[in-house]
């Protein structure tokens, strides 16, 4: 049996009205937000840029030696990322760990406050369930399309699409930190007379520090795949040599590129794991 008609919804166009509307109205917003942003990744990148390669390859030897102690990741740390330097990727290294350190730095800033909140506050934690629900079930892809919609193409609409899309880590591994830290603990706190404050920085935060590593740890590697993906509206990086390679079934450039994307994974997981 034929359905009877029904007249077409106009989802898309409440959309494109919704954002030329924010677009028209809040232009000045997006610019600072975008100026902020991008002032942080030249910043980064101009670190990263100033110290020489084998220099910084050895500060990370360094880190990996100090944190870890295990001479074989020292050795793999070196390796991995000399190995990169020599296949003529570490300019888009340079780019992607400016764009990861971004991205980080803002949801580290943004989400472990927010988690502490969400942690103490019912009404947040309401409010912030569902959101963080939808944004950690929404494809990858679908990120990029506000980032490009509000700021257009370039590196600065594929952090912040990377930033949006890491942050839920931070903000909930957070949360489930300062709410199993222990009742025994919290009463001892009481007891010695300690205010919110005083409860929160000596007693809570110690108490959840791994839980808070972990999902700052969890946002660097979602940092990394959203950078690759991100290339996709001109975010740059190692991302791009991946795109390129595809387009062109360049097998040997995908390769090199998609080895590099790995062993930068494995070094910054190694550095800030906490096992």
């Amino acid at each position: 049996m034929d359905l009877p008609s029904i007249p077409r919804i106009p989802i898309g166009d409440w959309v494109s009205n919704a954002v030329d509307y924010l677009v028209g109205n809040y232009r000045p917003i997006f610019r600072g937000f975008s100026s902020i942003i991008n002032s942080l990744i030249d910043g980064f990148e101009a670190m990263l840029e100033f110290i020489p390669p084998l220099v910084l390859i050895l500060i990370f030897m360094a880190l990996i030696a100090f944190l870890r102690r295990k001479i074989s990741l020292v050795i793999f740390v070196g390796a991995g990322l000399f190995l990169i330097y020599n296949i003529g990727l570490w300019s888009e290294l340079v780019i992607t760990m400016a764009s990861i350190l971004t991205a980080v730095f803002v949801s580290t800033i943004v989400g472990v406050p927010l988690g502490i909140l969400k942690a103490h506050s019912r009404v947040v934690d309401v409010i912030t369930r569902p959101i963080l629900d939808i944004m950690q079930t929404i494809p990858v892809f679908v990120y990029l399309i506000p980032a490009l919609m509000f700021f257009g193409l370039g590196i600065v609409s594929g952090v912040i699409a990377t930033i949006v899309f890491a942050i839920p880590p931070p903000i909930r591994l957070t949360y489930l930190g300062i709410k199993q830290v222990p009742h025994e603990l919290k009463e001892a706190g009481k007891a010695f007379g300690s205010n919110y404050w005083q409860m929160l920085w000596k007693v809570e935060i110690p108490s959840a520090f791994p839980s808070i590593m972990l999902g700052i740890n969890q946002c660097i590697m979602l940092s990394l795949s959203m950078v690759v993906i991100a290339s996709m509206i001109g975010a740059g990086g190692l991302g791009r040599p991946v795109m390129r390679s595809m387009a062109t079934v360049n097998i040997s450039m995908g390769f090199e590129a998609g080895m590099a994307v790995v062993l930068l994974a494995m070094v910054l997981d190694r550095l800030f794991s906490r096992d």
